[in-house]
């Protein structure tokens, strides 16, 4: 079966950057990356950009992806981190644009109310949920993976509501109208 989309997601980091490829064809998505880029090792907040963008750019040029989901950073009291983390998804969103795939941002409620219906959810209940989802076997040792390949999900979830109409109030009423999303 031909991929109808390829998406990836991106959780941005200047620490740790998290990221998910996936591949949809018909009702099924399958996982083609997920994985971390870890940047404790550099001291240099722009040798961390310039790592996030050759990443970033080597994933895109892999995966060919249709479409890039990323995580909004959410509003903190540390205003320092909030500009480091936002240069990091600006980075990571220049990747794409430069090869004119367009993005979509989601905020980390809006992602973990998609994959668990809960948006309070914990890194750890995402996790599981997406195992569930896509019946991978270990989740991985750095969560930033996981959130990076919800983003994606997130995206996938949103776009095929939209273009299907349905509109859905809570996670029991999108099982109800989304049968196939689920594997026993």
């Amino acid at each position: 079966m031909n991929p109808e989309k390829v998406i990836i997601g991106i959780d941005p980091g200047t620490s740790v950057l998290g990221y998910g490829v996936i591949e949809i064809a018909g009702k099924s998505i399958k996982i083609l990356a997920m994985g971390i880029v870890d940047l404790k090792k550099y001291d240099n907040h722009y040798i961390k950009l310039q790592k996030i963008f050759e990443r970033v750019r080597q994933l895109v040029d892999t995966y060919n992806p249709d479409e890039m989901a990323i995580e909004a950073p959410f509003f903190g009291k540390n205003v320092q981190s909030m500009l480091k983390l936002g240069r990091a998804q600006g980075v990571a969103m220049t990747a794409a644009l430069t090869r004119n795939i367009p993005i979509f941002e989601y905020a980390p409620l809006r992602i973990k109310q998609a994959i668990t219906g809960n948006g309070s959810a914990s890194k750890e209940q995402v996790a599981a949920m997406l195992q569930h989802i896509l019946n991978f076997k270990d989740i991985p040792k750095y969560l930033d993976a996981t959130d990076g390949l919800a983003a994606a999900v997130c995206h996938h979830f949103q776009s095929n509501t939209l273009q299907s109409g349905k509109t859905v109030k809570n996670w029991k009423d999108f099982i109800s109208k989304n049968p196939d999303k689920l594997r026993g």
